[in-house]
């Protein structure tokens, strides 16, 4: 059981940093908010589409739909429209990097509201991740020295939401155990979000939007698909042995923002983080 649950929080952590490296070719012709109601509802059909085969509808439970449906509101919506804004201004590795306290949030709750109380194993291993993170963050803050503090924060408001939505879905789950559905609902939720908030504020699909929609469909997919693979994770394992894995997705976005955009600018703090950050997942699994 296990090993189940890491296979699938690393996976989910591949397709979030795939996710987030893909957006650099998106926001080349959208913009943040535009991009997002394009990505998001691109999720909301996926899992439209996969409903009558994945999803027991006879076992529906309206505690976990508002649950579910109160969670979807802050994620994905709001944390795809951080991560797309922060992706601009800075890049997808310090983004990455630094939204990665998520752990910390994600197991603080699940302790008031699921009573999972970590071994201290596992209590280090978190601390060594979300530290490896967080010297990866200070190297590439110091090799882009123009990033402006309020725009830093956004990657560390979205860690917030994202972690904060893990021990709420999981608690959910306990009425109707059905990631699929959580997703659904999640989704459908932030669709309206996304195109309430692009309403709101009157951006319009610029001219030759072909490619960044296209693009922006591709990162629906793939954070779709790292959502209902992070719920899945959390409905066979506890919080603690699920986030600090996904929290490794920045040290994934480095090797595939290298693979895909030639970024190697990892500096002697980032390699620290690096080693420290798998020598954290390594304690996780271990404790």
């Amino acid at each position: 059981m296990d090993l189940i649950i890491y296979a699938l929080s690393l996976s989910a952590a591949v397709f979030l940093a795939l996710g987030l490296v893909l957006t650099t070719f998106g926001l080349r012709t959208l913009s943040p908010l535009v991009g997002a109601t394009f990505s998001v509802p691109t999720s909301f059909v996926m899992f439209a589409v996969l409903a009558p085969v994945t999803i027991d509808f006879a076992a529906l439970d309206w505690r976990a739909v508002g649950i579910f449906a109160a969670a979807g509101v802050f994620y994905p919506a709001v944390v795809s429209l951080l991560n797309f804004v922060s992706n601009r201004a800075i890049g997808p590795n310090l983004t990455g990097g630094l939204g990665n306290l998520s752990p910390i949030f994600a197991i603080g709750l699940a302790i008031l509201l699921l009573g999972e109380v970590p071994s201290i194993p596992q209590w280090i291993g978190v601390l060594a991740v979300c530290g490896g993170m967080l010297l990866l963050a200070i190297d590439r803050s110091r090799r882009d020295p123009t990033a402006k503090l309020a725009v830093l924060a956004l990657p560390l408001i979205g860690a917030f939401f994202r972690g904060a939505v893990q021990p709420v879905v999981k608690l959910g789950m306990i009425f109707w155990p059905s990631a699929f559905a959580a997703a659904l609902i999640a989704y459908l939720m932030s669709s309206f979000v996304v195109w309430g908030a692009r309403w709101a504020s009157g951006q319009k699909l610029p001219p030759n939007a072909g490619a960044g929609i296209a693009w922006f469909m591709a990162i629906g997919l793939a954070n779709g698909t790292a959502l209902v693979l992070m719920y899945l994770a959390l409905g066979k394992g506890e919080v603690a042995q699920v986030a600090p894995l996904i929290a490794t997705y920045p040290l994934i976005t480095i090797g595939l923002n290298w693979l895909i955009h030639r970024d190697r600018s990892l500096g002697p703090r980032g390699m620290i983080g690096s080693v420290v950050c798998v020598i954290g997942v390594v304690v996780v699994i271990l404790g």
